[in-house]
């Protein structure tokens, strides 16, 4: 029996709406024209990510990235380049589709440490300035990571 103080699923810790929803794809030029339709018009853009935290190490990421829209939860498909991002584990790991869901958040430090009374613990985590912070988080048997992104 859990402890009725201690918090057993995101919903209870008061998190804001889902603002995006985030697919691995192997080709965004393939998702583009799959899915123009329902997510479409599409922008698209470098992602790459410098000298993030992965996994307990500094690496550099080379993503491409496609964004659309349904209603107000934006759309991302990344496509995997090169480097060391949660990116290329869903990809080496044979797989292709939705692959995290995004919370925008004032503070990603302080989600960060609430989350993991759930278990979540951060994995991919990039400090770009004091206002600019992403974090991808993953808990044990859960193959869905969580997104924080603080931007003003």
């Amino acid at each position: 029996m859990s402890d009725p103080e201690t918090p057993n699923d995101l919903k209870s810790l008061g998190l804001p709406q889902i603002d995006q929803v985030g697919f691995v794809v192997k080709s965004v030029d393939e998702a583009e024209k799959r899915y123009g339709a329902l997510f479409g018009p599409f922008t698209r853009m470098d992602g790459s990510v410098q000298a993030a935290t992965y996994r307990g190490k500094q690496a550099d990421a080379q993503l491409e990235l496609l964004f659309g829209r349904s209603g107000d939860v934006e759309m991302e498909f990344i496509e995997w380049k090169a480097g060391e991002s949660p990116h290329r584990e869903f990809i080496e790991q044979g797989r292709e589709g939705m692959h995290h869901i995004r919370f925008r958040v004032e503070n990603a430090d302080e989600w960060i440490e609430r989350v993991a009374e759930v278990g979540y613990q951060p994995i991919w985590y990039k400090r770009f300035s004091p206002e600019i912070v992403f974090a991808y988080l993953e808990r044990e048997g859960d193959p869905l990571l969580i997104e924080f992104l603080q931007m003003p």
